[in-house]
């Protein structure tokens, strides 16, 4: 494995920032869209020559070092790189669904006066989701951690004519700053613990510690108060669909396949910590079931195309903290993939929608596009298959393993996470329906103008779709006759999780019979809330009230999103900014007090000695005379 191919995976994303960001508006567009799609596209090929040079290597992990960096005492940090299963799986989603996204953009953005700057921001923030995963310790991450907190800042209010797509991007920002403290906070705490912030000497050093110990637990929680802002888990997943004002491709991109996951990467990279925390562990099932059922009940009444898949990438979010909850963690990393596909497809497909729409997002304004789009139509269909849960396609068998492991440990969080699919099957079939099928809604105008996409947007598309399709692949259980490759694959990751809490990683207990039932259930489940779907909005045609038409109470209060951005409104913003003001005031009083104060004072005593200066030699020549008397009347008193 060379040191050097490795290095240059995230430093063509950004030479790209670099070459693009310095040089707009002055390259021309398409130049523009090549150079940033190529160093993607680079580090894609790159990635694909360490995996296969991984491989042939052996399983343990390979530290690269690049330099020292920081020496505190007896705490030395490096700028390394590490190398193994679970940053190899991270480098393929990451530079492979980012190419197609970036292919994708160059058609969907190409009118965009700010076209090269987009490019920029998009290379800029692969680079440090580079950094995130690739970093050999703690302090790595966190750099890549904040930089993709500035970049989905830069990129969600990229139109930033914008009020209140500057508002969002401001949102996410701040909100993710909240988990970033917890995240600190563990680092910190981690420090003191170990004295090291590198992974293998830390996860080496915790073998010593025995199950609950409160200082894991402490650590593993600060490092969970992270992982919730950034991948959008109850109290701090608000952001996420306010960040839907930025371009559809950063939807895809940020808000699918990249960094909505840093925080299922990075649990999972502390599987060493997690495992010694059960306590942790459930709290993090919890609110990970919570977060799935929450999120999925918000999406069955919104209109907004793009808000009803932020509010889907929140739901199944939660699935992945379910399964780390139960220690799933091969099952979560499967579905990271397996989302990462069929996501980032939907997002696509949205924008593809959005594009011929003339930027309509409101699925009540479309219906019928299926004739007029066959190639979105398609895929967008196999995307919502597979997020259904529905065989056989990919996102049946990642969801199917998260089910039957959250079974095995609790059944109340099992029976949320299938009434999670339920609801997600209905309102995924509800965007289906209500955008493909009936008749057109829209204006005469968007009608008239309706088209598919160029090739450039339903490449990508077709791509993805096929991934959807047959990405579960990798992961089929022994119950259905399949090896599953991406568990062996990742098993070295566990070694000394799995001595600090082997029964924790004891094989399944479920027989075959148990899992062909527990998977039935849940596809029935789907399969009926999808059939209903489907006599609700294609036979009986039933198109959502408009905005103005009265709901009943409880559709009033799901249709608000049950109001908790009110309630973080009037529970924190309001107060934040009636006690700023009232600082302001209180110091805007006493600047003015002593500054003002000062300057009068100045302004009155220059006044009276002004007067002295009166322009006639002789008043001078009195006060100096008078001034010789005085000096000599004090020399003769002392």
């Amino acid at each position: 494995m060379s040191p050097s191919l490795l290095v240059l995976i995230p430093l063509l994303p950004l030479v790209g920032f670099l070459i693009n960001g310095l040089g707009f508006p002055h390259i021309p567009k398409s130049l523009a869209g090549i150079i940033g799609t190529l160093a993607v596209v680079g580090s894609f090929v790159l990635s694909l020559l360490t995996f296969n040079a991984f491989l042939g290597a052996g399983s343990q992990p390979v530290i690269v070092p690049l330099f020292d960096w920081i020496t505190v005492g007896n705490l030395n940090i490096p700028f390394s790189f590490q190398v193994d299963q679970l940053s190899l799986l991270m480098l393929l989603i990451i530079t492979g669904v980012g190419s197609l996204i970036h292919i994708y953009s160059m058609g969907y953005m190409h009118h965009d006066s700010g076209f090269g700057k987009f490019f920029a921001y998009l290379n800029l923030f692969l680079f440090f989701m580079l950094l995130l995963v690739l970093g050999s310790n703690y302090v790595v991450m966190f750099i890549g951690w904040e930089g993709v907190g500035l970049c989905s800042y830069l990129l969600i209010g990229f139109w930033n004519k914008n009020t209140n797509y500057n508002n969002a991007a401001r949102k996410a920002f701040i909100m993710n700053r909240v988990g970033d403290l917890g995240f600190l906070l563990g680092i910190f705490t981690i420090i003191a613990t170990f004295g090291s912030v590198e992974y293998l000497e830390v996860f080496s050093k915790a073998t010593s510690f025995s199950i609950g110990d409160p200082v894991i637990i402490a650590i593993t929680a600060f490092l969970f108060i992270g992982a919730m802002g950034k991948s959008a888990q109850i109290p701090l997943y608000t952001w996420l669909p306010d960040a839907m004002a930025g371009p559809t491709p950063v939807s895809a991109l940020i808000h699918a396949a990249t960094m909505v996951t840093a925080g299922i990467y990075m649990v999972i990279r502390s599987n060493v910590l997690y495992s010694l925390a059960p306590s942790t562990l459930e709290i993090v099932g919890i609110i990970g079931a919570a977060t799935a059922l929450f999120a999925a009940s918000i999406g069955l009444l919104q209109n907004d195309i793009k808000k009803v898949l932020a509010y889907s990438t929140v739901s199944q979010l939660g699935y992945m903290f379910m399964g780390l909850g139960a220690m799933a963690y091969s099952a979560s990393m499967f579905h990271v993939i397996t989302h990462a596909f069929f996501k980032a497809l939907l997002f696509l497909g949205a924008g593809s929608v959005i594009h011929a729409m003339s930027d309509e997002q409101d699925i009540r304004s479309m219906g019928g596009l299926r004739k007029k789009l066959p190639v979105t139509f398609l895929t967008f269909f196999i995307a919502t298959w597979a997020i259904s849960g529905l065989p056989p396609f990919s996102g049946f068998f990642s969801k199917d393993e998260i089910l039957a492991h959250v079974f095995e440990h609790n059944k109340i969080l099992w029976v949320i996470g299938v009434l999670g699919s339920i609801m997600t099957s209905f309102y995924m079939f509800r965007l289906l329906f209500l955008t493909f099928f009936g008749t057109f809604r829209g204006t005469h105008e968007q009608e008239h103008h309706l088209h598919e996409s160029p090739a450039s947007m339903t490449i990508p598309l077709i791509i993805l779709a096929v991934l959807s399709a047959v990405g579960g692949a990798i992961g089929i259980p022994e119950a259905l006759h399949g090896s599953h490759q991406l568990a062996a694959f990742m098993n070295p990751l566990f070694d000394a999780a799995r001595q600090v809490n082997p029964e924790a990683f004891l094989p399944t207990a479920l027989s075959h019979s148990e899992e062909y039932l527990l998977m039935g259930i849940s596809v029935a489940a789907a399969a009926i809330s999808g059939i209903a779907a489907y006599v609700m909005y294609v036979q009986k045609s039933a198109v959502p009230a408009p905005d103005s038409e009265e709901k009943s109470a409880l559709q009033n209060l799901i249709y608000n999103k049950y109001y908790v951005d009110e309630l973080y409104d009037n529970v924190f913003v309001k107060p934040t900014k009636t006690l700023s003001n009232a600082f302001y005031s209180f110091g805007e009083f006493f600047v003015d007090l002593f500054v003002n104060g000062a300057a009068r004072l100045i302004r009155f005593l220059a006044s009276l000695l002004r007067k002295t200066q009166t322009g006639s030699t002789g008043d001078y020549v009195f006060a100096m005379v008078l001034g010789i008397v005085v000096i000599l009347f004090w020399k003769l008193l002392l």
